[in-house]
């Protein structure tokens, strides 16, 4: 027997249980380790009982749970082969969020992110492989782009109403990559702050961190949207060069821009000489039905960051600027625009998910989405914490109230009985306020999150 498969299996006969489960358990884990790729195929009953000194018994009772789980397909005259299961890859929560179900597994739900849609992915996998070859024969070295990508990038833009040319485009490794060359290049003036938003996203929080920049938030909710006059206040007063704002369903409190304020908005910046950088992650996750037709956060002094990430799958590292032609070219010569820029065959996978079959990706996961929202909603309506429903995007704000622990006390209940969460303070600039606040994605499945909000209300003693 090929003594690899052995191999992959690792020490599992140190795990407690009976033999036949944590052998099935071991063949799961190294399946979704990737010790094992899916369609190996598995040495005979009578072969593996031999090596693995087992009973035939033992073997045939773990591969007969391996089967029922969905872990091993078989076929008659052909043997069996591991692969995973249909409902791991239909479905849009990430495997390491609960395991896979598992009915006792820790439960990770401090990240908003979803699994990648795995049969589409696979196949522009493959197509992307196919279109490699002209780009095995040059050098590799980062560009503005690979130009089919930034076509399709532009033309998404100009079909949405903001007239875009592929010169605009400039490919990056992700958002935060986009806003990290954005800041290096236009952030030169120290002692002027940068606005953000009250909560905001925390990663968009340690980028300006790491650059040592001056914060200056300003209040947004979920059900009031952004505070304009305490902006234009506030950037009267500071004279900030830069803001760094998410327009489009608003990481955590779910806010969306309206037209009028977007119009307010990009005035403001033409008066002040304010640099608008608008990221729009989260802008095709819209849960509406049908979704809305709001305009881009678009201006003379505005610039769009975009991702794959959120929309198709975080492992997916394409992100994008939209900004004026002499810009992108500025920045295609800065000394880390080459750190910042995805290898060429992730470009072109996102070149083919970004294409024709975008439309029903979106369909598909929006509808996922929603439900997992509603499901989410539910289950809240009977606790007494305070939240709006989001339009869009991952994850609902959640407050607190004013009696019960304060949600870092309440995040640390949580994690001793299995299950992370983010509070308040970690989406503010002072790392100290919205201490009764907490986020909550809604990206795990139904059964998933009703084990969530249990646990929660366990934890929860006003």
């Amino acid at each position: 027997m090929d003594t690899g498969f052995v191999a992959a299996l690792g020490d599992w006969r140190g795990r407690p249980g009976p033999l036949a489960r944590t052998l099935a358990a071991a063949v799961r884990d190294a399946v979704v380790d990737g010790r094992l790729p899916a369609g190996t195929r598995l040495p005979s009953e009578r072969e593996l009982a031999r090596t693995l000194c087992l009973s035939r018994g033992t073997v045939v009772a773990a591969l007969g749970l391996l089967r029922a789980d969905g872990w091993l397909h078989t076929r008659h005259g052909s043997g069996s082969a591991v692969r995973l299961p249909a409902r791991l890859t239909e479905r849009t929560t990430p495997w390491s969020l609960d395991r896979g179900g598992a009915p006792d597994a820790a439960l990770d739900l401090t990240l908003a992110v979803t699994a990648a849609p795995h049969d589409a992915y696979r196949a522009a996998l493959a197509r992307a492989v196919e279109r490699s070859a002209p780009l095995l024969v040059d050098s590799g070295v980062a560009t503005v782009g690979l130009p089919r990508l930034r076509e399709l990038i532009a033309d998404r833009y100009t079909r949405a109403g903001l007239a875009t040319r592929p010169e605009q485009i400039l490919v990056t490794a992700g958002a935060q990559a986009a806003l990290t060359l954005l800041l290096d290049h236009l952030h030169t003036d120290r002692r002027a702050p940068v606005v953000v938003e009250n909560p905001a996203y925390p990663g968009a929080l340690a980028v300006l961190r790491a650059r040592r920049a001056r914060l200056l938030p300003v209040p947004v909710s979920a059900r009031a949207g952004w505070d304009l006059e305490h902006l234009t206040a506030a950037v009267r007063r500071h004279r900030p060069r830069l803001a760094y704002l998410v327009p489009d369903f608003h990481n955590p409190t779910g806010a969306h821009m309206d037209p009028a304020a977007r119009r307010e908005l990009a005035a403001l910046a033409d008066r002040h000489r304010l640099t608008v950088l608008a990221d729009e992650t989260m802008r095709d996750l819209d849960l509406r039905t049908p979704p809305g037709t709001e305009p881009h956060l678009a201006g003379a002094r505005v610039i769009q960051i975009g991702s794959a990430s959120k929309t198709l799958w975080s492992g997916l590292r394409v992100g994008w600027i939209r900004a004026t032609a002499d810009l992108v070219r500025q920045l295609r010569h800065t000394p880390l625009q080459a750190q910042l820029s995805p290898p060429p065959l992730e470009q072109l996978i996102a070149a083919e998910l970004l294409g024709a079959p975008l439309p029903a990706l979106l369909a598909d996961r929006r509808a996922r989405l929603r439900a997992q929202r509603d499901h989410l909603a539910a289950l809240l309506a009977s606790t007494g914490w305070t939240y709006t429903v989001p339009a869009g995007g991952l994850t609902f704000w959640l407050h607190l109230g004013d009696a019960g622990p304060h949600a870092t006390d309440l995040a640390a209940r949580a994690a001793a009985r299995g299950l992370a969460i983010t509070p308040g303070p970690r989406f503010t600039a002072d790392r100290t306020t919205l201490t009764r606040h907490l986020r909550l994605p809604f990206t795990a499945t139904p059964e998933t999150l009703t084990r969530a909000v249990g646990l929660l209300r366990q934890c929860w003693t006003p």
